[in-house]
């Protein structure tokens, strides 16, 4: 039997997709081979860490003129308190009063696995199933003297909880959280942005690997679980992937139908992990084999665009300015205007951190001022519509001085990776 190496990877990765869920750690550390973990260094965040990020909230609390704020499971519960949790019927819920102490609210049998994750605070009190969580919730505020005023409730906690409690609270009022939310997440600590910069380059190392694993005939499948499997062996988790050949790449999150890599393929990979819960994402487009001009055209024009974004992303400017610049130097180009295809059909960036996705984005209109420790994804993509696109992106953070690279862009479509930039001090 001629054993191709296309044939080799595509043998690799069923009997890696086939395998049971539980033993995924095991074919993550047996195909493809060559990587090793770059995390054994890594420091979780610390127990002062989070009695600091309570205290920050505290205080914009006070300057908030707010009572106290309530957290459901998701990113910003695990910011605080370390809970890892998930959402269903049954409220698991934090309370930060402006004052005192924090207390977790959590179903009784529920209460020896919320204390595994719980890195900070004693006062977990549990409800029956025949009981209120609300109630809880209600004496809990009592005990800390809270009795009026503003109770803040994070922006993705469901209408149920936030309406069972105020009915419970004829004397206050309730509104957003976002001001203390915002106001300690969207500003990266130095180790923040050292854990992001971590899981920038396990993606970047995996890229490395997986570039020189393509070959003619793969599919989009196959990519993605070589791109899932470096990750793996690299150490990310929470693992994503997006490969998209082909006429697909014309499409910012892809198409449905099948498609196979061949001579002149485009292929644009939109990947990401996390390192103790925070992300990269990074973006690449390659050519397989020659390069026709006008994919490199675009593949040039995206990178200048890019390095437009890098230069306008300023401390003090308004971070939608940083999309008009970019939209500015595609129309000149030939491209939009605006939102139009051909062109760039989507925001120039987001906001990253423990989400992909967070506040604030590049987009037209924000008026959110750049400041140091806010941390975007650099991402101004071109699509034709029935050809191709072509995306290049890397996550930048702010300094006083002004912006910096986790991943340097790549040069060229000959040398499409890119560098590691240099570890936030």
């Amino acid at each position: 039997m001629n054993l191709t190496k296309r044939t080799f990877l595509k043998t690799s990765i069923a009997a890696f997709a086939s395998l049971p869920l539980g033993n995924m750690a095991i074919a993550a550390n047996t195909a493809p081979p060559s990587l090793t973990p770059l995390t054994d260094d890594v420091k979780p965040i610390s127990l002062q860490e989070r009695k600091e990020r309570i205290a920050k909230a505290q205080m914009l609390l006070q300057q908030n003129n707010i009572a106290a704020m309530l957290l459901e499971p998701g990113p910003a519960m695990d910011y605080f308190t370390g809970i890892q949790w998930w959402r269903s019927e049954r409220l698991t819920a934090v309370v930060i009063p402006a004052e005192g102490e924090i207390a977790v609210v959590c179903p009784f049998f529920e209460k020896p696995s919320i204390r595994e994750s719980l890195k900070v605070g004693e006062d977990v009190r549990v409800w029956q199933e025949h009981q209120s969580p609300f109630a809880l919730i209600k004496q809990i505020l009592n005990d800390r003297g809270i009795t009026k005023g503003q109770i803040a409730f994070e922006q993705s906690v469901r209408y149920f909880v936030l309406q069972g409690l105020m009915t419970l609270l004829p004397t206050m009022t309730h509104t957003s959280a976002d001001p203390i939310t915002l106001g300690c997440r969207m500003y990266k600590s130095a180790h923040e942005l050292q854990l992001m910069h971590k899981a920038n380059e396990i993606t970047l190392r995996a890229y490395e690997h997986v570039w020189k694993q393509l070959d003619e005939g793969m599919s989009q499948q196959e990519v993605n679980q070589l791109m899932r499997s470096a990750q793996a062996q690299l150490g990310g988790s929470d693992i994503w992937t997006m490969a998209l050949l082909n006429q697909a790449s014309a499409y910012p999150h892809g198409s449905k139908q099948q498609q196979y890599i061949k001579k002149g393929s485009i292929v644009l990979m939109d990947c990401g992990c996390s390192v103790e819960g925070y992300q990269s994402d990074i973006s690449r487009t390659f050519v397989f084999g020659q390069p026709n001009d006008k994919q490199r055209k675009i593949w040039e024009t995206v990178r200048k665009g890019q390095q437009i974004a890098f230069e306008h992303a300023q401390p003090g400017t308004m971070a939608g300015k940083v999309d008009d610049a970019v939209r500015a130097y595609y129309q000149s180009q030939g491209f939009g205007p605006d939102y139009k295809l051909p062109g760039l059909s989507h925001r120039t960036g987001h906001g990253i951190g423990m989400q992909g996705h967070e506040p604030v984005n590049f987009v037209h209109g924000e008026q959110q001022k750049l400041a140091a420790g806010m941390c975007f994804s650099n991402e101004p993509g071109i699509y034709i519509p029935g050809e191709f696109g072509v995306r290049l992106e890397d996550c930048i953070y702010m300094t006083d001085k002004g912006p910096q690279w986790f991943t340097l862009p790549p040069d060229s479509l000959e040398s499409p990776i890119g560098h590691l930039g240099p570890l936030p001090s």
